[in-house]
């Protein structure tokens, strides 16, 4: 009974993610969406952007540079927070994603790898958040870190539209008729990548 009335609620939120692609306000829930997990927000906006770019294919790689826009704006955001408000509002963040237990190790990341410890978390599912705070809070070059995060997000986000393109309608298909199998699969990921986290910090 609770299995069937998860996937139940996993199927109206994607039908419920979907419709925004027939609204005026799809592009914007994209946008903040997009804003917010760059530096606060748990939820990545590859859901809905992938849900938007089904629905209207032609469309994907404006949805796509929407994405990335707003990402990077909202990485330089928790960039300041993590530069100027560390302790009142990084710290709280921070700690959500246990990533304080290894704050120096994170610093020693930074140091020797710069760039490319940005450019990696801005293009895989760990949580770019943490990198956007964290790199504001050891002062990184922020020149360096805004073209690290617009390669990387624009990298990823990209690829997912180009994706959504070439094989739109065969992956709207693909979905529904794998929902529930899918639903396990991105729970199991998302679950995998906090594992993955904590390991590495």
């Amino acid at each position: 009974m609770f299995v069937r009335a998860f996937f139940n609620m996993l199927r109206r939120l994607y039908d419920w993610v979907l419709h925004w692609a027939e609204t005026p306000y799809g592009t914007w829930a994209l946008f903040v969406l997009s804003f917010s997990e760059a530096s606060f927000f748990p939820i990545p906006p590859d859901l809905l952007l992938i849900a938007l770019a089904i629905s209207l294919p032609m469309k994907s790689f404006r949805f796509a540079f929407i994405c990335s826009v707003a990402s990077v704006l909202g990485g330089m955001f928790g960039y300041f927070i993590g530069y100027g408000l560390m302790d009142s509002i990084g710290r709280p963040i921070l700690e959500i994603y246990n990533a304080m237990d290894r704050y120096e190790y994170i610093q020693t990341l930074y140091r020797k790898y710069d760039a490319w410890a940005v450019m990696i978390a801005g293009f895989t599912p760990l949580p770019y958040k943490v990198c956007t705070i964290t790199a504001g809070a050891f002062k990184i070059d922020l020149l360096v870190f805004i073209l690290a995060s617009v390669v990387s997000r624009s990298a990823r986000f990209f690829l997912v539209a180009g994706l959504i393109y070439r094989f739109g309608e065969p992956i709207k298909s693909f979905i529904d008729r794998y929902f529930n199998i899918l639903s396990i699969v991105f729970v199991i990921l998302l679950i995998l990548g906090f594992i993955v986290l904590k390991g590495v910090l």
